[in-house]
């Protein structure tokens, strides 16, 4: 029996969290221990460690006290149209990834996965599938391991692999440890299994993965998910680039693209735009403040 089917099995016996702490309670621990299953899937959720919602000053991320603040207001209307999208079809599980690093591919999926949080009841798990250059731990500032690296490897079960962000409907799970075979790791019939089993404990599942054209991991990713979000980059990305990254996905489950660094109004993409602004020349390009004022 696969790790995954374990963990899920056990996810339906009965087991809570101390209050308050994200801590499992002793019994709990014990009941794990000793191999014991606990009655109901949100039981897996109530044995997910809490950390405090405090993201990196350097990382742009939506701030729900000013939901009219860009990027605030482009990932709402993202959320809407990939909600809509989901009431009429089945999707659940969404790869953000883009042609080359640096266009914005981890703050695109980390603002989606707060936006989507924001809402009441819907669950919403962001991973982060860039084992290669993991940074969603550091937007959020927690530990990278243990992680999904660590669950895929055996040596940790599957809710200590995750994060609760706050008291919020967001729960995260960090890259791991590094790892010298990402591609080797991504292929265990395990990953497959956990993207399978994900949506059944939350409405939406957003990774975060590599660059399709640097690593064949978004590749492989985007055929194990329901969609794929596709992020460029105004000045960045070049057209021949997006040609052979839309080329290279395996299977045609393309949901929109993303287009980052424009003026408002300045590009506007099949399913949303967003705008941010010029970015400051000493700045990460993949979590950029702003450098302008929204009038």
């Amino acid at each position: 029996m696969s790790r995954v089917h374990d963990a899920l099995r056990r996810a339906e016996q009965s087991g809570a969290a101390a209050p308050g702490t994200g801590e499992p309670r002793a019994d709990a621990r014990a009941s794990l221990a000793a191999g014991a299953a606990p009655p109901s899937m949100e039981g897996l959720l109530e044995l997910v460690k809490t950390i405090p919602y405090n993201p990196s000053p350097d990382a742009l991320v939506i701030d729900a006290l000013h939901p009219h603040e860009a990027p605030t207001e482009e990932f709402r209307t993202l959320r809407t149209r990939l909600n809509h999208m989901q009431s009429l079809q089945p999707i659940h599980t969404v790869v953000v990834t883009s042609p080359s690093p640096a266009e914005g591919k981890s703050f695109a999926a980390t603002n989606l996965a707060l936006a989507e949080a924001q809402l009441s009841g819907n669950l919403t798990l962001l991973c982060d599938f860039d084992f290669r250059r993991p940074v969603v731990h550091n937007l959020l500032q927690t530990d990278r391991s243990p992680g999904i690296t660590d669950y895929l490897q055996g040596k940790v079960a599957l809710h200590e692999a995750m994060r609760r962000v706050g008291d919020t409907n967001l729960y995260i799970m960090p890259a791991g440890e590094a790892v010298i075979n990402p591609l080797e790791l991504l292929n265990l019939k395990e990953v497959k299994q956990m993207l399978d089993h994900l949506p059944s404990l939350f409405n939406w599942v957003i990774l975060d993965s590599p660059p399709l054209l640097f690593a064949a991991d978004a590749n492989l990713l985007s055929t194990l998910c329901h969609g794929t979000i596709l992020v460029v980059r105004i000045g960045a990305t070049t057209i021949d680039s997006i040609t052979r990254a839309m080329q290279s996905l395996c299977q045609n489950n393309v949901l929109g693209i993303i287009v980052n660094g424009a003026r408002r109004g300045e590009l506007y993409s099949r399913y949303t735009y967003y705008h941010s602004y010029s970015p400051e020349p000493d700045k990460e390009p993949e979590v950029t403040p702003l450098s302008e004022p929204r009038p």
